[in-house]
């Protein structure tokens, strides 16, 4: 490989070799210590690009729920907001709408405040009740209606209900507190009757063969349980709680329209009638809608809706507590109060 120094013997075949055989083993680490440095390189540049990216997603995440937030935030303060002007006066509507339920918006949380920012505002002319629900809540209805009551002696303005597609049962409870009822000729108005319905699953279980074991403290305990046979004791309590209850319901409408009502063997019965039979009958007063009370009848066309509605940010809320807090048993139980202690 090198030539002999003057005077030094030639080097042998075996040391040559033995140089060519270092000198290539140094070549190679060499090579393996570039390539590992290289590895160790495109390493550092991955984890470094994988923590900016990392870090703009969470950029990004932090942005969209601030976002979020502040969307929720506008909702509820535009939703809580009243379209009331500053001046002028004008014809105050609140609406009763959909199924009169506690966790509604036809419900006393959320229709107390809007009659009473509607009475006590004065620019209002009068109050019209723009209602179009099948009923609910005797429970519901029945503070609504006192207070409607109390608001209009308060206040001395006239109030209206104008029953849109139906007004029926509950909501035929809270009409029947405004001076006069205007409805469409082909409303459906009435349903003044009680029920409290349910299902027995009794014959189901006997050809299951599931066993029913309900163990209690009183006597009626296990009331109207649907898992059991139907106590004829318990059926006679039952009817004699809903006649109360419907006894209640006649006497607000005999009160509330008075002279005008011509009554009939059905009249009670919880059939519902036609707006243009409900006026023969004293039921309603007159044809109308909305717009034609306001214009016609309080002699405001202008019209402020008052009602409050629940924001996205509540339905939100309520629904995920709903579903954390309530359990399968507690649902049900709410469920068949809701639907089965409605006048219907």
């Amino acid at each position: 490989m090198w030539a002999a120094r003057p005077g030094e013997p030639e080097a042998s075949d075996e040391v040559r070799a033995s140089e060519r055989k270092a000198a290539a083993k140094a070549r190679k680490g060499k090579e393996a210590g570039e390539w590992e440095r290289a590895t160790l390189e495109k390493l550092a540049f991955a984890s470094l690009r994988e923590q900016r990216r990392a870090r703009r997603w969470r950029i990004f995440f932090t942005l969209l729920v601030f976002g979020y937030i502040g969307f929720l935030t506008w909702t509820v303060l535009s939703s809580a907001a009243v379209s009331t002007p500053t001046s002028g006066p004008h014809t105050a509507v609140v609406r009763v709408h959909g199924t009169i339920a506690q966790d509604s918006e036809a419900s006393v949380r959320y229709l107390m405040r809007s009659l009473k920012e509607a009475f006590e505002s004065s620019q209002s002319t009068a109050v019209v009740l723009d209602i179009n629900s099948p009923g609910g809540s005797p429970v519901q209805a029945g503070i609504l209606h006192d207070e409607i009551l109390r608001l209009k002696a308060k206040h001395n303005k006239p109030v209206h209900a104008v029953i849109g597609d139906v007004g029926a049962s509950a909501a035929y409870y809270i009409a029947v507190a405004a001076d006069q009822i205007h409805v469409d000729k082909a409303s459906l108005v009435g349903s003044i009757g009680v029920l409290l319905n349910g299902f027995g699953f009794t014959g189901t279980m006997d050809k299951l063969g599931v066993e029913r074991r309900l163990i209690t403290a009183g006597e009626h305990k296990g009331f109207m349980d649907p898992f059991s046979p139907l106590d004829p004791s318990d059926v006679a309590h039952a009817q004699r709680m809903l006649r109360q209850i419907h006894d209640q319901f006649v006497a607000v409408v005999r009160e509330g329209r008075g002279d005008r009502l011509k009554e009939t063997p059905d009249m009670f019965s919880g059939l519902v009638w036609s707006g243009e039979e409900a006026v023969a009958l004293g039921l309603a007063d007159d044809l109308g809608s909305v717009q034609s009370v306001a214009r016609d009848v309080v002699g405001q066309e202008t019209v402020v809706d008052y009602t409050r509605r629940r924001g996205l940010a509540e339905q939100l809320s309520n629904r995920l507590g709903s579903a954390l807090g309530l359990g399968v048993g507690q649902g049900l139980l709410r469920q068949a109060y809701e639907d089965g202690m409605a006048w219907r």
